[in-house]
């Protein structure tokens, strides 16, 4: 320490034992006082930002004008609290304090089985609760939730003015119990109320299955810490199922909010046997980190597409930048939700912790994801496959005399082809375009 900060930490403490000095000081004012000695007292590097005693003084005076004159009664406990609750909430929508309880939430989440609605959520810069998207096969996606619905009731309590934390309890509950959800959803006139029975959520974050012979799916709804390890045998499964003769594989990230990092780092490092998936820059030497692939190749470089919506976000993010940025397959559907920061947890003791946003994270290329997302390569909206009615054409087998085919099979192939491509088209129109461009790459391949 240098003889200039030196004085300067000495003013500074000097002030404030003044200040502590004062017989019109209450216990709270010491406290909020005392607390920027411990701050002072750490003069690091010159660019080290101290925390400033204006400001401090102002904290103490809001304190007890609250504890004076608030209509009910508070204890320092609960102001000091709400303090630390606003601090945070006010950084970032994804920064936030957690209690005990949200520890638990966490770690239930990350898992794949907690209790609760089934959607991921944000909190919208209007005040409200915005959904990012609603996990497969939860009460929230049957009841019809939407990725970009803005939630303004819960049951009949207003949202506006709640920290995100506040919103999650009120939606969780005994499983089996109902909650009505009033939202204002893109598109419609006015606000439309959703009622949705709590249950016990599980997720089952990997899903696959063959849209067609040589085609396909795979379906991932959050990743997990299990994610990684079952999109590798998922692939092995639908390898063996096609007798060794994928030619094509969708992976669908549509309304997939993200989750685990390294479980994105994995999915991504089962499609390339090299380079650079992912890198993380922050203020801090510990917030920067590169991750990169490993020779081993599970997917042997089968065509891929990657079907992404705006309700594709973090982890989900990553993967669809990464396969881009490696061309290692195309992206087709929406531009996806834009969540390009790392939050991580920073404990206070055995109880308590702080969810920061530390780092931003990049694309191999250095893309930042940040409020852009990821721009599809080919754009694709959900929409309905109609077909046009038309007269019958006559064929050569209409024909009066006409010779026979010496050839036997294929018609009845094809029809069930045709049958099942129509079935998709109806069912999923972005899956059906993404199945159409795969069998237009194997084919020039």
């Amino acid at each position: 320490m240098t003889l200039s900060e030196q004085n300067q930490t000495s003013d500074v403490k000097g002030t404030i034992m003044r200040l502590i000095r004062n017989p019109w000081l209450t216990a709270t004012t010491a406290l909020v006082i005392g607390i920027a000695v411990g701050f002072t007292s750490q003069v690091h590097a010159e660019n080290e930002s101290r925390l400033p005693i204006d400001e401090v003084r102002l904290m103490s005076q809001i304190l007890e004008r609250i504890k004076q004159s608030y209509v009910e009664e508070v204890t320092d406990e609960e102001l000091f609290e709400s303090a630390i609750e606003g601090m945070l909430s006010g950084l970032d929508p994804h920064s936030d304090y957690l209690t005990p309880d949200d520890f638990k939430s966490l770690r239930e989440s990350t898992s794949g089985e907690f209790g609760g609605l089934g959607i991921e959520i944000i909190l919208d810069e209007t005040g409200f609760v915005r959904v990012v998207a609603p996990i497969d096969d939860t009460p929230a996606f049957r009841a019809g939730m939407q990725s970009g619905d803005l939630i303004t009731k819960i049951d009949e309590t207003p949202v506006k003015g709640m920290t995100i934390n506040d919103a999650v309890s009120l939606m969780r509950g005994k499983p089996g119990t109902d909650i009505v959800l009033t939202i204002a959803r893109e598109g419609e006139n006015g606000p439309l109320e959703v009622e949705i029975t709590r249950d016990i959520i599980k997720i089952t974050s990997v899903r696959s299955r063959m849209l067609e012979t040589g085609y396909g799916y795979i379906r991932i709804s959050q990743f997990q810490e299990r994610t990684g390890p079952d999109f590798v045998n998922a692939i092995e499964s639908l390898r063996d199922e096609a007798n060794g003769e994928l030619n094509g594989l969708v992976l669908d990230l549509r309304n997939n909010p993200g989750g685990v990092l390294q479980a994105s780092v994995e999915v991504v490092d089962a499609l390339i046997s090299e380079g650079l998936i992912v890198y993380t820059e922050g203020r801090t030497a510990n917030s920067d980190s590169r991750f990169t692939a490993r020779s081993a190749n599970p997917s042997e470089n089968v065509n891929l597409v990657v079907l992404i919506n705006g309700g594709s976000a973090s982890a989900s993010e990553i993967v669809a930048g990464a396969v881009q940025d490696h061309k290692r397959g195309l992206i087709m559907g929406t531009q996806s939700f834009g969540k390009g920061s790392v939050q991580t947890i920073l404990p206070l003791d055995k109880d308590h912790a702080i969810k920061l946003t530390t780092a931003r994270y990049y694309t191999p290329s250095g893309r930042s994801i940040q409020a852009q997302g990821i721009v599809p390569d080919v754009i694709v909206k959900p929409g309905k496959l109609t077909q046009q009615d038309s007269e019958p054409y006559y064929k050569e087998a209409d024909l009066a005399g006409a010779l026979n085919n010496d050839q036997e099979g294929g018609t009845e192939a094809d029809s069930e082809t045709e049958q099942t491509e129509a079935d998709l088209a109806e069912r999923d129109y972005q899956l059906y375009q993404a199945l159409t461009l795969l069998k237009g790459i194997s084919f020039f391949k």
